[in-house]
């Protein structure tokens, strides 16, 4: 058991879009992710997930409404539920989902992150 310092774990990578597992809790993958531009719409068929913001503002558009994020603040997003996240800026974020989630949810596109490094 050691702790974890989130500054340090983000500074161990500048890719945007790729998430870094940093820890597990359960059946749950812990993750780091630095997020910039516009995602892709998709949903999860199986999993909820968790944004957590660390650093910077996030836009998250559902189909009927939107969800800004502020540092400090989260969202759950239930299975099923489709769902584009949008930074206009670069945004540290914290995911907390089952280790079964696929980054793109039910889209495979050039985005897709299938073999998850850890940090």
């Amino acid at each position: 058991m050691e702790k974890i310092v989130l500054s340090q774990k983000l500074s161990l990578f500048s890719e945007q879009w790729s998430p870094k597992i940093v820890g597990e809790l359960n059946d749950s993958y812990i993750k780091l992710a630095k997020l910039k531009g516009e995602f892709v719409w998709h949903h999860h068929d199986n999993e909820d997930e968790l944004f957590f913001i660390v650093k910077g503002k996030l836009l998250i558009k559902f189909r009927d409404k939107d969800v800004f994020l502020d540092e400090g603040e989260f969202i759950v997003i239930p299975k099923g539920v489709e769902h584009l996240p949008v930074a206009e800026q670069e945004v540290h974020v914290m995911l907390i989902e089952p280790k079964t989630t696929l980054n793109t949810g039910n889209i495979v596109n050039e985005r897709t992150v299938e073999n998850l490094t850890t940090i």
